[in-house]
């Protein structure tokens, strides 16, 4: 839930899980996210370019990534890792919903 109220791309949620949880496999990661999907706290996206209007350029939530595609996705290991060239476009995200941001902002 942090990650996805900071809107970071997916590898930094194994980034930021306790050292013991770090190497658990994808697919028990994957599980938990699509939990958190499930309850309609979160949705996944793909990061896209954003560009605002005076001109600035920068990254934010692209399109959503359907549930029915999820499993595949996150199951996915390379998904699981900073891109190595450093561009964060088409990298999944996490995006508190409404519902999740009830719980977030108590």
């Amino acid at each position: 839930m942090v990650n996805a109220y900071e809107i970071d791309i997916l590898p930094g949620v194994r980034g930021d899980l306790a050292a013991a949880d770090q190497p658990r496999p994808v697919g028990e990661l994957a599980d938990i996210l699509l939990a958190l999907v499930d309850r309609g706290w979160i949705e996944v996206h793909r990061v896209a370019p954003w560009h605002g209007p005076s001109g600035q350029v920068g990254i934010h939530p692209g399109a959503l990534v359907s549930r029915d595609r999820l499993p595949s996705v996150l199951g996915d290991p390379a998904n699981w890792e900073y891109p190595a060239d450093g561009d964060w476009t088409g990298a999944l995200t996490l995006v508190q919903t409404e519902a999740g941001k009830k719980i977030t902002h108590r």
